[in-house]
């Protein structure tokens, strides 16, 4: 947990196929804590092939099969079947906007928006950025990006900085 924080979480992030595994695994840690997603981090990298999306779009019932029956991940029905049908919107949105990464840094000015919260208590679950990035992602087809999922997603994504004032690495993440 450590690491992930001092290595990865809150750092800005742009790259489209790095986004669209941050996705997945915010999603998959809708109602579960980010410790047991985090644990089974590298199952899921090998259960969805390296989080490539144009494979994952391919998944036949199968490999659903398969996924479901494999104790290394998560293995909740509607969000392996969410898994898939991201990975095809995703391929959709691509073709559409050319990158995943614009579409979802516009909600943030393209740019992070930095908060100075003192307390985790001040951290908010959702904002009007997320509310918005949530509806843009349901309108092009995307499943399990609720506002909260989102915002989970933009602090992991680096589009918000929610760094405690007191953390050492909220001056350390380049904004």
């Amino acid at each position: 947990m450590i690491r992930y924080h001092d290595k990865e979480w809150g750092v800005p992030l742009h790259n489209d196929r790095k986004l669209f595994e941050f996705m997945v695994l915010d999603a998959f840690q809708a109602g579960l804590s980010w410790r047991t997603v985090l644990h089974k981090r590298k199952n899921f990298e090998q259960a969805f092939d390296n989080f490539d999306p144009v494979k994952i779009a391919k998944y036949t019932p199968a490999k659903i099969r398969k996924l479901l029956n494999d104790a290394g991940i998560i293995r909740n029905r509607l969000k392996i079947l969410g898994t898939v049908k991201n990975a095809k919107a995703y391929l959709v949105l691509k073709k559409k906007h050319r990158s995943f990464s614009k579409f979802l840094w516009q909600f943030t000015n393209h740019k992070p928006k930095v908060n100075r919260w003192k307390t985790e208590k001040q951290i908010p679950a959702r904002s009007k950025e997320s509310d918005a990035m949530s509806e843009a992602l349901k309108q092009e087809g995307f499943t399990f990006v609720g506002s909260t999922i989102c915002y989970a997603f933009m602090q992991a994504a680096g589009m918000v900085n929610d760094h405690l004032v007191t953390c050492p690495r909220r001056r350390k993440v380049k904004n």
